[in-house]
């Protein structure tokens, strides 16, 4: 069946990209670091908002249940708005969206260095989400749409995933120093992530190449779509942070609505994804509506009164690879969920119940940043070596393992004991599943949907940072208060820090719910992702040694049998037309070694997918 026009020509410009990428080794350099330095201010700027909360709590006179909301308002608006501006980026272009989002964090994140109260720093740090929200999606967009699948891609994406390690080392670090041993104290920070941030958008002017034109026919934006999952996602993740805070709790009336409202949007939102796509993809052969759906008169409204612009997120991209990619986002929330959730109960901890100073805690975090450069580095190199189902689970189980030696902590032994190994093991995780999700979402979508699947993987990382710490502070509540009724104490007078007597199984039950996060992305990715090497592309070759025709059929030699024994002959999973869904060839999907190898003719008829 003869593909679209507009999925046509995004292939011959991915196969232009591929034949030819004259770019200086400079430029590289440049593109790369300016990408990777929109990771890092933006995990600087949440990181450096951690390690001085304390601080903050004391000058601002912020309640300790209000302090959640300085460190989770950013998350919020970065996490809800990645979709819209990923598809802005790839219409309008990747540049353009960068510069104007770096412009935007620039301006917002100084504003929050002149706050004087708890209210107006939590409204300028839910503006500053919007610039990140806008940054991220379009680097990963340049990065995938500059660099064709092979090492190249590996070492950007890796040094990309590398960012935010680096990041949070660079907030907690230098955060913890600057909010102790400056005058202006917490506001410090602030100052220097603007100054990063004016460096990445200075070195975009110089290092990116001009947007090209969409490729597609329709470039009209689905403003209802962006409307349903914004309102949607706000909803969701304001009633997550809020719930814990609010008078009755979970109980409270507004709560329980909001939730309910919010997951109706997101309903909404994707009822409608797939309503848009299937009317772009309506043929002859595949009409829409059908006629004896259910839903035929809704879809004839749909149809005659609303706007039927491209979807902002394909419901067909959780599909692709046979589900592997709804899976590689999922696995994304749970480890996020127990790394982040670890993040923010080790430095509470630290600095609540240990009582260290924030370049004491800041020293005791310095072994994760080390880490994180070290893994993304072995990603760079190793990546089409190792199979990615392996480098996440053994990252996912090992994440896990950095919240269960705090869940089972002991507050009287060494530091080496338990807090440096989890410190060292913790990123692991995050940076193995970083960048290799990355790099395998962005193989299954096409050039113009580059952005859009970087903030959908993005969209899933915010929501298990909210939902990881949200979870975990019930866990933590709960049992403090049901400590402190055994003992006959008002939770309410216990204050931020507390009898450790009474506060340390609160922070154990945390860490606890955190691994349980962490193996359930471990689980997920032992038993629904097999995937294999994604690191490289194998181009078959059309010479004789793979394929010879003997009497007017397709024979498979003996070379390529050995080839194939050997799992150099690489597995391609076609989508119709009908279904638009393209996957890009280039990846091997995970076998058992044991699995039989599959007959001659299977491997001549996926020989000859590639030339066609």
């Amino acid at each position: 069946m003869r593909e679209p026009e507009h999925q046509l020509r995004s292939q011959n410009i991915e196969e232009e990209l591929e034949q030819k990428n004259d770019m200086p080794l400079w430029q590289t350099i440049l593109v790369i670091t300016s990408c990777s330095f929109a990771m890092l201010t933006t995990t600087a700027s949440n990181s450096a908002v951690s390690i001085a909360l304390p601080t903050m709590e004391d000058d601002l006179e912020i309640p300790q249940a209000a302090l959640d909301w300085v460190v989770a308002a950013n998350p919020l608006s970065n996490g809800c708005l990645l979709l819209l501006f990923g598809r802005l980026a790839d219409l309008y272009g990747r540049k353009k969206v960068f510069l104007l989002g770096s412009f935007w964090l620039v301006a917002f994140t100084l504003g929050c260095s002149f706050a004087q109260d708890a209210l107006t720093l939590d409204i300028l740090r839910g503006f500053q989400g919007l610039g990140s929200a806008a940054t991220i999606p379009a680097s990963l967009g340049i990065l995938a749409h500059t660099f064709p699948p092979g090492k190249a891609r590996a070492i950007a994406f890796a040094t990309f995933a590398a960012g935010a390690p680096l990041g949070g080392g660079t907030g907690i670090v230098f955060g913890g120093l600057l909010t102790q041993l400056t005058p202006q104290s917490w506001r410090s920070p602030f100052y220097l992530v603007s100054g990063l941030t004016v460096l990445s958008m200075i070195t975009a002017m110089i290092s990116f190449n001009p947007d090209h034109p969409s490729t597609e026919e329709d470039q009209r934006v689905d403003w209802i779509g962006a409307f349903l999952v914004t309102t949607g996602l706000v909803l969701i993740v304001f009633v997550l942070g809020q719930g814990e805070v609010a008078p009755e709790q979970w109980s409270t009336p507004y709560i329980i609505a909001l939730l309910i409202v919010g997951i109706i949007f997101v309903l909404l939102f994707l009822i409608w994804q797939y309503h848009l796509e299937r009317v772009q993809n309506t043929t002859n052969n595949n009409p829409y509506p059908i006629s004896n759906s259910y839903v035929v008169s809704l879809s004839l409204f749909a149809l005659h009164h609303l706007p039927t612009p491209p979807p902002i997120m394909k419901m067909s991209l959780w599909t692709r690879a046979r589900g592997r990619v709804a899976v590689v986002f999922c696995i994304a929330c749970l480890n996020w969920c127990c790394f982040q959730g670890w993040n923010y109960w080790a430095i509470l901890y630290y600095q609540n119940y240990v009582g260290y100073s924030p370049l004491r805690t800041t020293v005791r975090m310095v072994p994760m940043f080390v880490t994180g450069l070290l893994c993304n580095g072995f990603v760079a190199l190793f990546v089409d070596h190792i199979p990615m189902t392996i480098l996440v689970a053994a990252g996912t189980a090992l994440t896990g393992c950095s919240a269960l030696l705090f869940a089972v902590i002991n507050p009287n032994a060494v530091y080496w004991a338990f807090g440096f190994p989890s410190a060292i093991i913790a990123v692991i995780g995050a940076d193995f599943v970083f960048a290799c999700g990355t790099m395998y979402v962005a193989k299954k979508c096409l050039p113009h949907e580059q952005s859009v699947g970087g903030a959908v993987f993005q969209t899933m990382t915010q929501l298990g940072t909210a939902l990881g710490v949200t979870v975990s502070t019930v866990v933590f509540d709960r049992v403090l208060e049901s400590r402190a009724a055994d003992n006959g104490i008002d939770v309410s007078d216990i204050g931020s820090g507390g009898p450790q007597w009474l506060t340390l199984p609160a922070y154990k039950a945390a860490m606890w719910s955190c691994f349980a996060f962490g193996m359930c992305a471990c689980l997920l990715t032992v038993i629904f992702l097999r995937v294999g090497i994604i690191g490289h592309r194998v181009r078959p070759s059309r010479s004789p040694t793979l394929t010879e025709e003997v009497e007017g059929q397709k024979t498979v030699t003996n070379s390529a049998r050995q080839s194939a024994e050997k799992g150099q002959i690489e597995r391609t999973s076609l989508f119709s037309a009908k279904d638009h869904h393209h996957l890009p060839a280039g990846d091997t999907e995970y076998t058992n070694p044991t699995t039989p190898i599959r007959k001659a003719h299977d491997i001549t008829e996926n020989v000859s997918c590639y030339r066609h």
